[in-house]
């Protein structure tokens, strides 16, 4: 069997070769095309079976990108996959940003000098457990607007930028009619389910999007993804766990996977999903079997939400999303090489896949034979569905053996070169190992606010969150006084009253006279919350403050940009001898912000603005802290991170650099237990870290560190122990 297996693979890899020749002899020419018909993409009059991975250049570094593309192209890869970041490319109307982990023209160069093709997925609206869904808050607030739909401004927005996208890749010739790697775009992102909610005005939009998108004339297709409905010449796509049984909407349309879900998000006070590499080479065994020629892994490499750009609700800073290139930039074993072997395998099968239709039989119970024949040659795949029982399997005179849960692929017919069911890539598991020994640490109490700071805002009433920070900060101090007259009967027996403050999310703290009274957060089934306290109130004027924190601005959901934040009240005051008094409709003082942030405590020019205490003086399981320390580079080049479990909430910067929201105080809570590779898929099957912090390290970039002199600086919400942060180094 070794030796068929070695000679096969000599066959793939001068096929593999003479390809990437014919390529490059080609790379200069600007006649080239790109088609589809119903059996694959075709790339210069060459039909192929593409396999894709979604790496997301904003949640890596510059630094990151070769080598994340170079461990893609060796795990077998011939496309990268990309969503494109509106938020991130035009912060506020018509200023761009085009510069370091935005730069996406220097992105996909990296990708095309790789040799690899990319799929670029404009949307602009992009889901991705990414703020706001990707779109510019200011958006929100265009006059008569609503999102994705039969609307005016919404449209001319959303035309404006993609424009400005198709735009540049044309300026830099990056669409491969030019010579360039861009072979497929994308508009509008799993917007079927939307559709079918909001029915007429949903189905005109579906028609005026897909339009839009084909008139800017790329040279390559389009697809819309979970969109049965996708008007020609667009390609409706599958999204999801499995896809071997979706359909395109024409027969002349190929069968595309654009996500191929590689595990799942980690959210905070959630347990972190994984998926067996078993069942994920299965999938994609399965979809190639039944007529599928393009498949992305979605994610190949998640990568991290850096600053704030990780979505509501709680989406946490790590997106790793088990994917076969880890958060750091780390092989994931067994799951790459396991993956790697898999595209081995069918691109030996390519010539007949593309060429020749399946004849399926079915030779037994959860049985099920899959033969492509054609001038090229043949291939099979042998599948056993049972999800306990091996099977032995009579086909072309010989028996094959099959796992519960697998697929065998022969690409000659005869011999069993891969099943997607065993496992012989080992497994390495990452190391943290401890650097730099601990941090010498200074702390800062954050100021109180008060309402007669020349910055706050003085209305009637409780206003909405982000209608006032514009998502500038994660903060925002809501401040008002309670008049006490010395005749309150509470002041003489000591019951004291009690303060129920009703928010729309996501966390409130609630200071009296400048003491913290309590902390109340939401949670992932239900965001909002409800804060119910004793206070100690004394006669005369009481301060009042409420700290609104926003953890990430909602990503899905019919019309989400009319989601509120914030806190909408009613705030009441029971116990006092009027019974309940009613604060909600009062005078109402509001501060966006820190004054850390502010002053920006997280730079150096800013750290020096203002006292720092140390040695016994420093704060500790106090909340509203700043904490700073400097610390020199480890040696070598392996991934970092810090280590956060002994903090409750808060941020993390490196250098100025927001290396994103920590919340290891938040324990994941579900049920961890033995996970079986066999059996449907989904996000709840296999977990993992139950009962402790959803999310304990935090990736720092080796490009955001210096050789010596670096400033890390931590604002915890909480109260936690800053000794016990440390720097990790990853090793495998």
């Amino acid at each position: 069997m070794a030796a068929v297996w070695n000679t096969l693979r000599m066959r793939a890899w001068l096929y593999v070769a003479l390809f990437l020749w014919v390529s490059s002899s080609s790379s200069s020419l600007v006649s080239a095309s790109v088609s589809y018909d119903d059996k694959a993409i075709t790339i210069n009059g060459r039909r192929r079976i593409l396999i894709s991975g979604s790496i997301h250049y904003p949640r890596s570094t510059p630094e990151m990108w070769p080598g994340l593309i170079r461990k893609a192209k060796d795990g077998g890869l011939d496309v990268i996959q990309t969503y494109v970041f509106w938020n991130g490319h035009e912060p506020s109307p018509g200023q761009y940003n085009f510069e370091g982990r935005y730069d996406l023209v220097r992105f996909i160069k990296v990708v095309q000098q790789a040799g690899l093709y990319v799929h670029l997925r404009i949307g602009p609206y992009i889901c991705a457990e990414w703020n706001f869904g990707g779109f510019p808050v200011w958006l929100k607030y265009v006059p008569g607007i609503a999102f994705r739909t039969d609307n005016g401004p919404f449209k001319a927005a959303m035309q404006k930028f993609t424009e400005k996208i198709v735009n540049m890749m044309k300026s830099e010739k990056l669409f491969e009619p030019q010579g360039g790697p861009i072979i497929m775009s994308q508009i509008e992102n799993e917007y079927g389910p939307v559709e079918w909610e909001i029915g007429a005005p949903g189905k005109s939009y579906t028609k005026w999007a897909a339009q839009m998108a084909v008139g800017l004339n790329t040279g390559v297709p389009w697809i819309m993804c979970k969109q049965e409905d996708a008007p020609d010449p667009v390609i409706d796509t599958c999204n999801g766990f499995y896809c071997e049984g979706f359909r395109p909407n024409k027969n002349y349309k190929p069968k595309m996977w654009t996500e191929n879900w590689t595990g799942w998000y980690t959210k905070f006070g959630g347990p972190v999903p994984y998926r067996p590499v078993e069942d994920l080479a299965f999938s994609v065994a399965r979809f190639i079997q039944n007529n599928g020629s393009f498949v992305n892994y979605y994610m190949y490499h998640g990568g991290t939400n850096f600053g704030r750009t990780a979505a509501g609700l709680f989406i946490a800073t790590s997106y790793d999303y088990d994917a076969p290139i880890d958060e750091y930039g780390l092989l994931r074993q067994p799951k790459w090489g396991h993956l790697r072997e898999l595209h081995r395998a069918i691109k030996l099968c390519e010539p007949v896949l593309v060429s020749s239709y399946p004849q399926v039989s079915w030779p037994g119970k959860n049985l099920e034979v899959h033969v492509f024949n054609s001038k090229s040659g043949c291939a099979a795949f042998l599948a056993n569905y049972d999800t306990v029982s091996p099977a032995k399997l009579t086909f072309q005179n010989m028996q094959f053996e099959l796992p519960p849960w697998s697929v065998s692929i022969l690409p000659d017919c005869k011999n069993d070169v891969f099943n997607t069911a065993r496992v012989t890539t080992h497994s390495f598991h990452p190391n943290m190992i401890s650097v730099g020994g601990a941090f010498s640490w200074q702390s800062y109490n954050e100021e109180s606010v008060s309402a007669d700071d020349s910055d706050t805002i003085v209305m009637d009433g409780l206003f909405e969150q982000i209608n006032i920070t514009r998502d500038a900060s994660d903060y925002l101090w809501y401040l008002t006084d309670v008049n006490i007259r010395p005749d309150e009967e509470f002041l003489k027996n000591g019951q004291d009253p009690v303060l129920t403050v009703m928010s729309a999310g996501h966390a409130v703290h609630v200071f009296i006279n400048g003491q913290l009274s309590g902390i109340a957060y939401g949670s992932l089934e239900n965001p909002k919350l409800t804060y119910t306290g004793n206070v100690k109130l004394r006669a005369g004027v009481n301060k009042i403050s409420l700290l609104s924190v926003a953890v990430g601005l909602p990503n899905v959901g019919v019309h989400y940009e009319t989601w509120n934040a914030g806190v909408l009240g009613p705030v009441t005051l029971k116990g006092l001898n009027e019974g309940t008094r009613d604060l909600t409709k009062q005078k109402w003082s509001y501060k966006v912000g820190l004054r850390g942030e502010s002053l920006s405590l997280h730079t150096v020019g800013g750290s020096s603005s203002v006292e720092w205490v140390e040695g016994s003086l420093l704060a500790k399981k106090q909340p509203l802290t700043w904490y700073k320390a400097t610390f020199n580079a480890p040696e070598g080049n392996d991934p970092l991170a810090l280590d956060m479990n002994s903090m409750g909430k808060g941020q993390i910067w490196i250098n100025g650099e927001s290396i994103g929201r920590h919340w290891p105080g938040y324990k994941a809570r579900g049920s961890c237990g033995s996970c079986s590779y066999a059996g449907t898929f989904d996000e709840k099957k296999c977990l993992s870290n139950c009962g402790e912090a959803s999310q304990r390290w935090y990736h720092v970039p080796r490009s955001w560190v210096k050789p010596s002199g670096n400033l890390l600086v931590v604002f915890e919400e909480w109260g936690g122990e800053p000794t016990g942060i440390s720097l990790f180094k990853r090793t495998i």
